[in-house]
């Protein structure tokens, strides 16, 4: 035993978490995401193998997605700005409604039941998985965004759904953008700017939220997030995060949003599975 961790376990974790840290960072710089979409249903996966309770399973991989997408986000975004494709307009009129909707999202998760991520998680994935694999250009509200009031709306919805999510964000306001005529280059690299709003008071949201169920939550855990899971992702995820910005400006519009489409409905799949056993 290690830090209360079988010695087998342990090893298992290590290995599955490092292998998906580079997977995670490489995914936040395409797509201009902190990497929630990977990491989540990865901890699921590696949590339900250690024997974590399914009733906090979900929101301890939730609440350790943030915190992983805090240094992911900000290498993502840093490669995006360094391109000159990020509009610091959209994330300065945005940035005051997304925390105050991280923090709702956080306090929502006190009390939630464990389904409730993977519902929010389901319907969010799928819906812009067809949007980006079927509508292309077809399903638009405009051809400029819209007004601030608008804008300070979705902003708060967008910090909600990603503190719930275990997202940065990127993948809800990346659709957002698009509807309104935004080139999906320019939306996935604005995007990764909310990383860094949405996750540093998320992760520490998740551990105010689970801070009442620290007896039954894993060693190593500080309220529903795992330190364990936070230090073995971050070192790859860093390094490969730049890699992968680098490849979504090589991309053709229309390959990347099929492949963000199809990466998508693989994620929803893989909860709906695990909503009906």
């Amino acid at each position: 035993m290690l830090a209360g961790i079988p010695v087998g376990d342990l090893v298992f974790l290590a290995i599955s978490l490092v292998a998906a840290g580079a997977i995670t960072g490489l995914l936040a710089g395409v797509f201009g995401v902190g990497g929630g979409a990977v990491i989540v249903p990865i901890l699921y996966e590696v949590f339900r193998v250690i024997g974590v309770p399914e009733d906090v399973r979900m929101p301890l991989c939730v609440g350790t997605s943030l915190a992983v997408i805090i240094p992911t986000s900000i290498r993502s975004f840093n490669a995006h700005r360094a391109k000159g494709m990020v509009d610091m307009s959209i994330l300065k009129i945005w940035a005051v409604p997304v925390v105050l909707g991280v923090i709702v999202g956080s306090y929502i998760a006190r009390f939630a039941p464990a389904d409730l991520f993977k519902i929010i998680f389901v319907i969010v994935a799928i819906f812009s998985a067809l949007r980006l694999l079927f509508a292309s250009d077809r399903w638009q509200l405009g051809t400029q965004m819209p007004g601030r009031v608008l804008m300070t709306v979705y902003g708060g919805v967008i910090g909600v759904l990603s503190a719930l999510m275990g997202i940065g964000g990127g993948q809800l306001s990346s659709l957002f953008m698009t509807f309104y005529g935004r080139p999906i280059h320019q939306a996935v690299a604005t995007s990764s700017g909310l990383g860094v709003l949405i996750s540093i008071p998320g992760a520490l949201g998740f551990i105010y939220a689970g801070w009442p169920k620290m007896d039954v939550l894993p060693p190593l855990s500080l309220g529903y997030v795992s330190l364990i899971g936070f230090i073995l992702f971050i070192p790859t995820s860093i390094w490969t995060a730049p890699i992968g910005a680098r490849l979504a400006h090589r991309l053709s519009k229309r390959k990347l949003e099929v492949v963000f489409g199809l990466f998508l409905l693989l994620v929803a799949a893989r909860f709906i599975w695990t909503l009906l056993h």
